[in-house]
């Protein structure tokens, strides 16, 4: 990089357009090259990056660069020095947190987005952005059998978010302001949201944004003995207390795949419960939603017809770039109520004050958006319902093959049941040692006794050992106090041999920990 502290004399002068096709069409051949070999060649980078905090900013200058550098400067940069810092999300070795799963599909409505770069934020700012996002929320609503009264046929609708922390916002706000409107906004001190303790923190963080007192985000427990889901039985008692005390009952949010298990809340009896006690209820299955286009999953959605709102992240397991948040709500008007916003410059157009239109500024947060449902829609043309449901599909089978491997070897076990692509494992300390004694097994060289700590300290420094060799990379959950390991499988690139090698990597380093 160069930099320079002097101006030009003739400052309003300059040779170069920063948008010159022939440099675009050059530029794009060649960034395209760059990202295919970097796919081409994933598997030879350690899964989870290995360098220091503060690593790049050694490496670069500490101004910008006053002249322009050419893209092969760039470029060389970028493999040099970025590709070392990035955990590979999309190596068919990235078994961590839940997938961000690529596609050429995904690619492409993203270039096309990008380049379009228009700002939808009304149905006149670009009419074919709002209308092809009210099409594709339609075929995936339809897709997962959503019942009519969620699409737009049947006075719902669908929108597409950034991700679920901001549909969480977006509903809890209209529930919110739907309640004080019955109880008057100085008693917002008294409205209280519930989840479970497996809820996503998304919904603590969307309660404190949108004003609700910490102190009345109830966490209900879960136990083992129901899969760590929530009790309807447990949501009516909290209810019930809260209204003893003088407290306002105001939001539920259920799940579908919870972040530690992919634990499944019973929907039916929740809503049936939160619906009695005039709750909004919303559904978060931001990851095994996708998988509800298969029939097989589709189950897990029973009783959603007595939700308010339902939401998924395509940009999770269904192939389409980061960001795509869906959803879809009962009543749209309930949202809109709260969120819109008219000021003059906005109103200048037929559409808009006819109300014929969808003005999707008024179903989210800020006012811009971007042309999110184009790579959707790319998305869905390009491979058609019946292969998304295959790749799906895939990564199930390989996820019940890990599942198979884990059971197989009694020095570990399988914590929860298997719902969809992620196996939630741990190795059993008793099975292992083989020399058992009063004083117990010796882990890194220090003796432990046979308990809960005993278990949390040997899968913690497993899963440490695991994810420090670059082989693969898996991620950790604490239920019921017990550390778990995870293994979700669905990386687009994942295949059998990935998840055989996984394995290994797991029984060599449990090997190399107690010295077996």
């Amino acid at each position: 990089m160069n930099t320079a502290e002097s101006v030009p004399k003739n400052p309003s002068s300059c040779s170069m357009s920063p948008l010159n096709l022939e440099e675009f069409r050059r530029q794009g051949y060649m960034a395209i090259d760059f990202i295919a070999d970097y796919y081409q060649n994933i598997e030879k980078h350690p899964v989870l990056s290995q360098v220091k905090p503060g690593y790049l900013k050694n490496l670069f200058p500490k101004s910008a660069p006053y002249s322009p550098e050419p893209i092969e400067t760039i470029l060389h940069d970028v493999q040099k020095h970025i590709v070392p810092g990035i955990t590979h999300w999309q190596s068919p070795s990235y078994f961590g947190y839940f997938p961000s799963s690529a596609s050429t599909a995904g690619f492409l409505g993203e270039m096309l987005c990008t380049g379009f770069n228009v700002v939808g934020f009304d149905w006149m700012s670009s009419p074919a952005a709002t209308e092809l996002e009210n099409i594709v929320m339609e075929w995936l609503g339809e897709m997962l059998t959503l019942p009519k009264c969620f699409l737009f046929a049947g006075n719902g609708g669908g929108v597409i978010q950034g991700t679920t922390c901001e549909a969480i916002l977006c509903t809890l706000v209209a529930a919110r302001d739907r309640m004080l409107s019955q109880i008057g906004k100085d008693n917002i001190g008294k409205l209280v949201v519930y989840g479970s303790n497996q809820t996503h923190s998304a919904l603590q963080k969307a309660a404190h944004v949108a004003g609700i007192h910490k102190t009345n985000c109830r966490a209900i427990e879960t136990t083992k003995s129901t899969s760590f889901a929530l009790s309807p039985e447990s949501l009516r008692l909290a209810i019930s207390l809260d209204i003893e005390s003088g407290l306002v009952p105001m939001f539920l949010c259920a799940t579908i795949g919870t972040t530690a298990t992919t634990a499944v809340d019973p929907l039916r009896p929740l809503c049936d419960v939160a619906n009695s006690y005039g709750l909004w209820v919303h559904v978060d299955a931001a990851y095994a939603g996708n998988a509800c286009i298969c029939p097989e999953f589709q189950h897990f959605l029973d009783g959603v017809e007595g939700a308010h709102s339902f939401s998924l992240n395509a940009h999770k397991w269904f192939f389409t770039t980061l960001d795509c948040c869906c959803l879809w709500l009962k009543d749209p008007k309930a949202l809109t109520k709260s969120l819109s916003t008219n000021p003059e410059y906005l109103m200048s157009n037929h559409a808009t004050n006819s109300e014929q239109v969808v003005n999707y500024k008024d179903w989210q947060i800020a006012l811009s958006r971007r042309f999110r449902s184009m790579k959707l829609w790319l998305v869905l043309r390009s491979y058609g319902v019946g292969n998304l449901r295959s790749f799906l599909r895939s990564h199930v089978k390989m996820a019940q093959l890990f599942e198979d491997l884990v059971a197989s070897d009694k020095r570990f076990e399988v914590v929860v049941p298997r719902n969809f692509a992620m196996v939630c494992f741990r190795a059993l300390p008793l099975a292992i040692s083989k020399e058992v004694s009063e004083n117990g097994m010796a882990v890194n060289g220090q003796k432990i006794s046979y308990d809960q700590e005993c278990s949390n300290q040997l899968n913690q420094e497993l899963l440490k050992s695991i994810n420090a060799s670059g082989h693969v990379y898996l991620t950790h959950a604490v239920v019921a106090g017990l550390y778990i390991i995870r293994f979700a499988v669905g990386a687009t690139l994942t295949e059998d041999r990935h998840v055989f090698t996984a394995w290994k990597v797991v029984q060599e380093h449990l090997d190399a920990i107690t010295g077996m």
